[in-house]
């Protein structure tokens, strides 16, 4: 089974998503850097050098190699992963979606006080990143929304996860 764990950046989808794989014992998978790895540059260095177009297209790539996959793994996507194409549709075949929804303001927070390298949020200002944050979560709330489970809130938990996971597959065994 794969869990796909879907969000804005800075929802918790790493953090989570690492802590939910160890618990149930199974694999994680940071999109992100499973692309960079495959790519032998850093995300920053993919946009800069071959644009976000050829970014997204190492997304669904990825997306596609998990059709199939033989062990359980938790899957943190990027954010803009489920907003292209035809990912979420793939993404809820292959496996489970989970939406990590947190408030916009606590995201604009977060994203502030992170010392991540965000490429879409290089050298904004704190107005121009608030807009940005605001804008891009509202636009991609309709994909993001089409996840099987959502769990909102800023004090999201690994054993919420869990819990809406394990509730998916009782339904499936019915």
């Amino acid at each position: 089974m794969v869990l796909f764990l879907i969000g804005y950046m800075g929802s918790g989808k790493t953090t989570l998503g690492k802590r939910v794989a160890s618990e149930l014992g199974w694999r994680f998978i940071d999109m992100d850097k499973e692309i960079e790895t495959r790519a032998g540059a850093t995300i920053s260095e993919i946009f800069a050098s071959r644009g976000e177009e050829a970014f997204r297209q190492m997304e669904r790539d990825f997306i596609r190699s998990l059709e199939g996959i033989d062990f359980d793994a938790v899957v943190s996507t990027g954010g803009g992963a489920p907003c292209r194409d035809d990912n979420m549709e793939r993404m809820n075949a292959i496996g489970t979606t989970l939406y990590l929804r947190v408030p916009t303001g606590a995201l604009i927070d977060r994203l502030r006080n992170s010392h991540t390298k965000r490429p879409l949020l290089d050298g904004k200002s704190v107005e121009e990143l608030t807009r940005f944050v605001s804008d891009t979560v509202r636009e991609r709330e309709a994909y993001y929304m089409k996840a099987d489970h959502v769990i909102e809130g800023v004090g999201i938990r690994s054993d919420h996860i869990i819990a809406a996971l394990k509730n998916d597959i009782k339904r499936n065994d019915v």
